[in-house]
């Protein structure tokens, strides 16, 4: 199921980007043709996902770690930050808003992954937390959402609970509460939301 949705997993990654392409323009990049009218910037956008989802199918089963998310992050935002693998060493902002990630110190952040994955939360709610964390923790020059949404797919996968992807039909109510709870840091209506309406499984 993970390799059938990858497509439409990556457009999830591009729209919360707010990057201007639609679904059809990037199924055709992934099968290798050339779209007229796009930036490169978003067709390196796209390929970087696409080889981040491989990367994560092959490594399906190592275990998570900061050096994991590091390695997504390596492939999501290759040649389109200061750095991409690596923890951000400045400050960054947030259009729209007064919150103001801190600067990542690796040893805190490391700690606070491994809070996520060693609760007694169910797997489902430890994808979900760990998604919200990377996106408002802003570990990275860019591609935190993406990277994010990657390791929660990661944590997901591996234990065969479905997948998580944001449709277009629910990403401005999700951007909505998104801004929402980086403002407040309070999680609980998105993580509700994105449970009823942002994962999806088998259906025996």
């Amino acid at each position: 199921m993970a390799k059938k949705k990858w497509d439409e997993n990556i457009y999830c990654g591009m729209r919360m980007e707010g990057r201007n392409i639609t679904f059809p323009q990037t199924q055709t990049i992934l099968n290798g043709v050339n779209v007229p009218g796009l930036t490169l910037d978003d067709i390196q956008a796209v390929l970087n996902m696409r080889d981040a989802w491989r990367y994560l199918i092959s490594s399906v089963s190592e275990p998570v770690s900061l050096s994991y998310v590091c390695k997504l992050n390596e492939y999501v935002a290759r040649n389109e930050a200061l750095g991409w693998g690596v923890l951000r060493t400045g400050n960054v902002g947030i259009s729209g808003m007064d919150y103001v990630p801190p600067v990542p110190d690796s040893e805190e952040v490391e700690q606070e992954l491994t809070d996520i994955l060693s609760s007694d939360r169910t797997t489902t709610e430890k994808a979900i937390v760990a998604f919200l964390w990377g996106a408002r923790r802003q570990m990275f020059w860019d591609g935190n959402k993406r990277t994010s949404l990657l390791l929660a797919n990661k944590i997901l996968i591996e234990n065969g609970n479905g997948i998580l992807t944001i449709t277009e039909k629910n990403m401005a109510q999700f951007n909505d509460l998104l801004v929402a709870y980086y403002d407040t840091n309070d999680m609980s209506l998105i993580k509700v939301f994105l449970y009823e309406y942002a994962i999806s499984g088998i259906d025996f």
